[in-house]
């Protein structure tokens, strides 16, 4: 029998490593040799037993109740979305094999997505790009279908390229990454990419340890285009209704603002190569 993974225990365990004694209250003197938090400081701050905490990092005791879990958030500084994370991850039920299966675009969207003039992209929850339009493509070759956009971020040189600082605001895509999965962990689609990342950066490796969690959303996003130059654009994810959490993803800039007449001609770019004729093949 496979073991079940113990996602609640490595939680608690990377999010109290990461706690600052002092900000928990606690007068610390002396070098310690652990980071963050010890168990049994843990286990006071909530009011439980040493041991009692020490099976739920093990992973001996997976239903622990609301109350105690909320001790242990207040304890470990997390805010709405990482506490509602935690108490998901009690809840989780145990692992099941999945058959693969191919996501679907709704048809709307994907004529949606043909008439909009802007870059748009639809997403899964595991941040796989399923459709895109011509203008998305243009802003960033990795947004077409068969791509996945941590998977881009972290180990195409080109994409980094394309976002400068890349590396400063990285941590929020895998905290977001985290969010979009919720508890859904046993997918083998995520051990596949989760392994792939982990071999490829030590970055990712860093990041995915920390166990961040952040909602989905959207915000400001700077790019360097290599035809049409520095773009700062609005980034937009609004969730498409019955598709398993897939996102319509669209990126915008201010109405009269230097990057949109930028980002008009990447357009008119894109439509002069879709216009180009095919060079024929016979002499």
């Amino acid at each position: 029998m496979v073991p079940r993974p113990n996602t609640l225990g490595e939680y608690l365990r990377a999010r109290r490593e990461l706690v600052d004694p002092a900000d928990a209250g606690l007068n610390v003197a002396g070098v310690r040799r652990t980071p963050g938090l010890r168990r049994e400081e843990v286990a006071t701050l909530a009011g439980i037993s040493a041991d009692y905490y020490l099976r739920l990092e093990q992973g001996r005791d997976r239903n622990p109740s609301s109350q105690v879990l909320e001790a242990l958030a207040r304890v470990l500084g997390l805010d709405a979305t990482a506490t509602q994370y935690l108490l998901g991850l009690s809840a989780a039920r145990p692992s099941r094999t999945r058959r693969p299966r191919r996501e679907v675009v709704p048809t709307g969207i994907g004529q949606l997505l043909d008439v909009l003039e802007l870059p748009a992209f639809v997403e899964s929850r595991m941040f796989d790009v399923l459709a895109a339009n011509r203008l998305a493509t243009a802003l960033s070759p990795g947004i077409r279908p068969g791509e996945n956009r941590l998977r881009s971020m972290f180990l195409d040189p080109a994409e980094q390229d394309l976002h400068p600082g890349w590396e400063q605001y990285i941590g929020g895509m895998v905290a977001a990454f985290r969010g979009s999965l919720g508890t859904d962990v046993d997918d083998p689609r995520l051990a596949q990419l989760v392994g792939e990342l982990s071999l490829g950066s030590e970055l990712f490796r860093q990041l995915w340890a920390r166990h961040d969690v952040k909602p989905l959303a959207g915000g400001l996003t700077r790019m360097h285009h290599p035809e049409v130059g520095m773009l700062e654009l609005r980034r937009e994810k609004l969730p498409i209704g019955d598709s398993d959490g897939q996102l319509l993803v669209i990126y915008h800039a201010e109405p009269g603002s230097e990057t949109a007449s930028s980002l008009g001609l990447l357009g008119s770019l894109a439509a002069d190569v879709l216009r180009e004729p095919r060079t024929s093949s016979r002499g």
